[in-house]
């Protein structure tokens, strides 16, 4: 019997004509990548995110502590919407609907913001309208921006149905021009908008983001004839509802030992040993519930640790956008006479560095590792995503020296150049395609089919809790320090603040982190999707009910 796939990756019987098997690949995942260096499209969010702090700190006038921690909040709050986005994507509309949705609602906010702008600050009243409207407006965009990410990066990926060595290598590729059609988009909008947001006006400069996520969608929705999908779901049962019935049973069962698995359906491609050696307590649940659905909870409880020590690295990504940003604005940013570099279109360093490197990484050395470790992806992910954190390692003890060296500098009266902050940028560029890149593939492959949208929203949720974490320590560290009469870490003026104190803390937590992954990742036994010899199992391409 000819079996199609659906736009999750399960194969569906002849009659399910909403799927066409000759669409998909490569024709139209760069349709959506073509999107993304256009309309912004995944990373849109940043041309509004890193002059933010200067925004925030200048217009609104907002204290360098208080600016941080709203952009952490606000960040945290954006980091955490995919969670609810990817519940309803997977359980009710389809991917397909809930990224078109959220646009609408990403495009909405993006104008308010733009209109807030506006609101001249003649009056306390006019200021506190324009305050508040500005943050609706923010968490609007918020709730777009939850919505259209995962989705539209599972949506991307999705297009290459199939577990075969090359469509896995095509997986692999995609999520890198993926990255790399953002940087381009990010880097060519930050260089207008961000001129005009300091020097001409924030209400034009928070428009054009606007203007292209308009853009963004009609270029989404001109693909719709090219794009596999499909709005029916396989079998009567939601998946997180057979997830939880598993925990539930395991519980239930908790105290009868372990049990023997079986396979209580011949045609599971999944014999009775393969994929059951870890997590064996949820083994106990087989009594009521299929082979198939324990895998599936043994694969999504097995990605908390790694999730969980992922979380210094996203503290470490926090900085870039907040005390990187405000450290160069008090730098020489003079590039010729009455001409300034605005403090956060440095950012280009880092995306630049990014455009430069994926096709260094896709072409070159991905070829060259593989041709040692004969592994199609060149090295496993969860080496990808170790290097990234060794490099941000590296990033913060960079940004630790130079800022000593300012406070030095500052001290004689003599401002360093801005120009000295680049090298930190470019080291997070690296290490953004070796982790980044490599925790998007990861959550992406790592969970059950049905679930890619929760999955990719359990990544982006590393970094709302990172940004939280980032917040509170900014927070405490800055109470602490201030008592006593004495200047606090983050204090207003930085020259008398201590950031390198804060980079190099930084650089010892990452550290330990560094040293926890290297054992997580030493241990984890991939799902087969990777075609690695340490995994021996397949997930199954039907379900069985009882």
């Amino acid at each position: 019997m000819a079996l199609t796939g659906d736009e999750l990756g399960n194969t569906l019987p002849p009659g399910k004509s909403a799927v066409r098997y000759s669409s998909g690949g490569w024709k139209s995942a760069r349709l959506i990548i073509c999107n993304c260096r256009n309309g912004g499209a995944v990373r849109l969010l940043r041309d509004i995110f890193e002059p933010l702090m200067t925004y925030l700190t200048g217009p609104l006038g907002e204290s360098t502590a208080v600016a941080a921690a709203n952009i952490n909040a606000w960040s945290g709050t954006v980091s955490f919407l995919p969670l609810l986005w990817g519940f309803v994507a997977d359980s009710f509309l389809g991917r397909f609907r809930t990224i078109i949705i959220a646009s609408l609602l990403y495009i909405l906010g993006l104008g308010l913001l733009s209109f807030s702008a506006l609101i001249p600050s003649e009056s306390e009243d006019s200021n506190q309208l324009q305050v508040t409207l500005f943050f609706v407006s923010l968490y609007l965009i918020a709730l777009g921006q939850g919505g259209y990410t995962p989705c539209l990066k599972v949506f991307g990926a999705d297009q290459f149905v199939g577990n075969d060595l090359e469509k896995s290598k095509a997986k692999s590729s995609f999520f890198n021009w993926l990255m790399f059609g953002s940087c381009v988009s990010i880097t060519t909008t930050r260089l207008v908008s961000n001129y005009i947001q300091e020097n001409l006006s924030w209400s034009l400069g928070f428009g054009i983001p606007g203007a292209s996520m308009l853009l963004a969608l009609l270029l989404f929705l001109l693909g719709t004839k090219t794009y596999r999908f499909t709005t029916e779901r396989l079998g009567k049962k939601n998946p997180f509802a057979r997830i939880i019935r598993v925990f539930m049973e395991a519980i239930k069962n908790r105290g009868k030992g372990d049990l023997d698995i079986y396979n209580p359906n011949e045609t599971l491609p999944l014999l009775a040993h393969q994929g059951s050696n870890q997590l064996r307590f949820l083994d106990r649940a087989e009594i009521s519930c299929d082979l198939a659905e324990i895998e599936e909870a043994k694969a999504l409880l097995k990605l908390v640790p790694i999730w969980m020590n992922c979380l210094v690295y996203a503290i470490v990504c926090s900085q870039p956008y907040t005390f990187f940003t405000k450290q160069g604005s008090t730098m020489n940013r003079s590039i010729s006479p009455g001409l300034l570099v605005p403090a956060a279109t440095l950012q280009c360093v880092k995306s630049l560095t990014v455009i430069v490197f994926i096709p260094i990484y896709d072409r070159l050395l991905v070829p060259i590792a593989r041709s040692f470790t004969q592994n199609h992806l060149g090295i496993t992910v969860l080496q990808r995503i170790g290097t990234g954190i060794f490099f941000s390692i590296l990033a913060m003890v960079v940004a630790a020296l130079v800022e000593t060296k300012r406070l030095q500098t500052a001290q004689d009266d003599v401002m360093m150049s801005v120009w000295w902050l680049a090298p930190q940028y470019a080291i997070f560029g690296i290490s953004y395609v070796f982790t980044v890149i490599g925790l998007h593939e990861f959550f992406y492959d790592q969970v059950p089919s049905e679930l890619r949208s929760i999955g990719m929203a359990l990544n982006i949720s590393i970094y709302g809790v990172g940004h939280f974490l980032s917040s509170f320590m900014i927070s405490a560290i800055d109470k602490v320090t201030s008592q006593s009469c004495q200047a606090s870490w983050f204090d207003n003026d930085l020259n008398k603040a201590h950031l390198d104190y804060f980079y190099w803390l930084l650089a010892f937590v990452s550290s330990i982190s560094f040293a926890s992954h290297l054992w997580f990742a030493k241990s984890y036994v991939y799902m087969s999707t990777y075609g690695l010899p340490t995994t021996t199992w397949h997930w199954p391409t039907n379900y069985s009910t009882k």
